[in-house]
């Protein structure tokens, strides 16, 4: 890339500057050729002055392309009354100069009204002052004032070029950029969605292993019968852990392994069997609903379980209380999930960094369409509530 200003210009630049003057050298040599009366003969010492003083100022069009433009321009008129033919070839420089102008030029009203300039004073410095104008001179005026307005023509073009090809490769940028950030994006959302399944389903269970174990350690020596039931629900919950464990994990595989049959994800229809695990552990958890039940959209039953869930893992974890209240509203377009004790609070646990249950509820919520709320209620205990939308009724009142 070409440096502007004082700064130095790499290797490159000056051995192609290098080729370019020294073209531009032997072009304006080989017009000077050509004499004013159609003879050919060694180019005399005008036309090595003209490509001397054009030529020198060449290498400077970067850094102020109208002066030597300017200057270039002025050489050629000077080719006439030196007693040389003006033609294309002995303004070389010029033309040289013009496409350059035509490429860097800030705006192209400036660069069409230079090029334009050059090509009316070589128009006019190629004119017959004296006499008629034959053929063969309105010919060579022709070249010498359209060559300008060609080079300028080309720098515009390619400068139109280089500009397009600019734009293509930003946009190309851009959009890999835009494809990096989408591919971050559902990442981060996967796993997120994967920390909040294996926080539910292990929150849930070890839960409720660790109720039943409690109380299995409690009864051992006064009721055998009693300890003995407490193991047996402990196996089966962490059995069920496992199964619901494996069940998530394998969300992890590549797309090529083979995975086994997936079990249907759980809904509000596993509710009693839901419930009837924490009655083993030893929550007492009533229902009620209030409205018709309707069946809800796959995302949005499985959030209405996991928020369940969650609330009522949360109560055996944090309330000091054995009872629970689960309420289902059913309204035209919602349902409201709500879940209440009436305990003394969260029990702090020292040392404990704090959980993301409600954290987890509250996306779950927000990702299916819904909002949720929580917090102490007025009476007394710890009140959680979503509101999850319902699909539209179909026409005639059908669900």
């Amino acid at each position: 890339m070409t440096k502007t200003g004082g700064g130095p210009r790499p290797r490159g630049t000056w051995w192609r500057e290098g080729a370019v003057t020294a073209t531009a050298f032997v072009l304006c040599l080989l017009g000077g050729v050509v004499q004013v009366d159609d003879t050919l003969t060694a180019p005399p010492a005008a036309a090595y002055v003209i490509a001397v003083v054009s030529c020198a100022v060449l290498p400077l069009r970067r850094r102020a392309p109208l002066a030597v433009l300017a200057a270039t321009t002025a050489s050629g008129v000077l080719v006439a009354p030196l007693g040389l033919l003006l033609s294309p070839l002995i303004v070389a420089p010029a033309l040289i100069t013009a496409y350059s102008y035509a490429l860097t030029a800030r705006t192209e009203r400036r660069a069409a009204g230079a090029v334009l300039g050059t090509s009316l004073v070589l128009l006019a410095a190629s004119t017959p002052l004296f006499g008629g104008v034959s053929w063969q001179d309105a010919s060579r005026m022709g070249s010498v004032a359209a060559f300008p307005l060609m080079a300028g023509v080309l720098g515009h073009s390619v400068r139109n070029r280089r500009a397009y090809l600019a734009a293509v490769e930003e946009r190309a940028r851009r959009a890999e950029e835009s494809r990096d950030g989408e591919a971050r994006r559902r990442v981060a959302e996967e796993r997120v969605r994967i920390a909040r399944e294996l926080h539910d389903l292990v929150a849930h269970q070890i839960t409720l292993a660790n109720a039943q174990a409690t109380v299995a350690a409690h009864l051992f020596d006064i009721r055998p019968e009693q300890t003995r039931k407490s193991l047996r629900e402990l196996v089966e919950t962490t059995g069920h852990a496992l199964d619901e464990l494996r069940s998530t994990v394998g969300l992890l595989r590549q797309s090529g392994d083979t995975a086994g049959p997936a079990e249907p994800a759980p809904g509000l229809s596993r509710l009693p069997a839901l419930l009837a695990s924490f009655r083993g552990a030893g929550l007492e958890v009533s229902v009620e609903q209030e409205g018709t039940a309707r069946p809800l959209a796959p995302g949005v039953d499985l959030t209405a379980y996991r928020i369940v869930q969650e609330a009522l893992t949360n109560v055996t974890k944090h309330a000091a209380t054995g009872t629970a209240r689960v309420h289902l509203a059913w309204s035209r377009d919602r349902v409201t999930v709500t879940v209440a004790d009436d305990g003394e609070g969260a029990v702090a646990v020292h040392g404990r960094p704090p959980g993301y249950g409600l954290i987890g509820m509250r996306e779950r919520a927000t990702a299916a369409g819904g909002q949720l709320s929580a917090g102490r209620r007025p009476e007394g205990g710890f009140l959680v509530s979503a509101e999850l939308p319902l699909p539209p009724a179909r026409p005639g009142g059908a669900p």
